[in-house]
């Protein structure tokens, strides 16, 4: 497995691929905590066009692609505060604009071809150069050095924007400073996992670190892991198995993710029968669960009231149940 390291370029694709595994989960933790995991592909796409302009200009792509990147991270943030349009269609103009100029723009350069356009869409981690590991390394350090600077501020507007408003941090400003961060790892991430896929590491670890964390502080730590693993771990793979490092980077994480979900819904599944065995509570078939021959609310039922947020729960041997409506009636989440 070692012989690997004995080729120049795996030496550099797995720096690129160490740097990539920790640093995009790291900023897509507080993408996914926004609901907004497909950011990195809008952003993604307007790279491309950036590539596009580098490869027609003879600049360096890398560089254009950054400075395209960030310009339309910016914009996003201020056209979704503006609040004229929403998050979500400011991310499908994105998505539109910037894959549309990219491949019009690649066409017309002198190197314009399907190999130059499928290297940046889906990565081609083995062509990465030392002066793209130096620029992927200064990516990283401000990525890293943002986050430990300003990550309580992150993820106070992240999980709730109105709070973090009224307690008075400068929420747009914050805001801009994840957008651009999100833009940094986009163009950091183009070439190990291509812009197409992106976001799949970005969101793909933070998905499994959340079915295993108790604490934000958890998530991130399970979520760098993961992705730094899958990132390693698939460049080897890739180099063994003659596959895009892309595609098998993401498919051991997606992989990773769905082996987990197994085991945390057995897991909790054994938990919560051992739970009511131990109490003594109601057995629970499919998604309703018998209250003896009532519902909650039904006259006849005199378990106590509890107001909660826009509904109402009801206190059943010392714990509350919320309604919800299932296919086989109403079924209680228990609190």
């Amino acid at each position: 497995m070692l012989a690997v390291l004995d080729y120049d370029f795996m030496r550099r694709a797995l720096l690129a691929a160490l740097m990539v595994g920790t640093v995009a989960p790291l900023v897509g933790v507080f993408v996914v905590q926004r609901r907004l995991s497909l950011i990195g592909d809008g952003i993604g796409h307007v790279a491309l066009a950036g590539v596009a302009v580098g490869l027609i200009t003879g600049s360096s792509p890398t560089w254009v692609a950054l400075v395209a990147a960030v310009l339309a991270a910016v914009a996003l943030e201020l056209v979704r505060a503006s609040g004229r349009t929403s998050g979500d269609l400011a991310l499908a103009m994105l998505f539109y604009a910037g894959i549309a100029a990219g491949v019009v723009l690649v066409s017309l350069s002198p190197d314009g071809s399907a190999a130059n356009l499928v290297a940046y869409l889906f990565g081609s981690i083995t062509t990465t150069t030392s002066a793209d590991l130096a620029l992927f390394a200064g990516l990283a350090v401000l990525v890293v050095v943002s986050v430990a600077l300003l990550g309580r501020a992150l993820y106070a507007v992240s999980d709730d924007e109105e709070f973090a408003r009224a307690s008075g941090l400068p929420v747009l400003a914050v805001n801009l400073v994840l957008a651009v961060l999100v833009a940094a790892t986009v163009v950091l991430s183009m070439r190990v996992v291509g812009l197409l896929l992106i976001s799949a590491l970005m969101v793909v670890p933070v998905a499994l670190a959340q079915l295993v964390a108790r604490s934000f502080a958890q998530t991130v730590v399970v979520a760098c892991a993961t992705g730094l693993v899958a990132s390693l771990l698939g460049t080897t793979l890739s180099f063994y198995a003659d596959t895009p490092s892309g595609g098998t980077i993401v498919l051991l994480a997606v992989g990773a993710f769905a082996v987990t979900a197994l085991a945390t819904l057995g897991t909790g599944r054994a938990r919560a029968l051992r739970h009511r065995r131990r109490h003594g509570l109601p057995e629970q078939h499919g998604d309703h669960v018998h209250h003896g021959e009532h519902v909650h609310g039904e006259d006849g039922c005199e378990h106590p009231v509890v107001a909660h947020h826009d509904h109402v729960d009801y206190v059943h041997d010392g714990h509350r149940h919320s309604p919800r409506l299932t296919r086989h009636g109403v079924g209680y989440d228990e609190h």
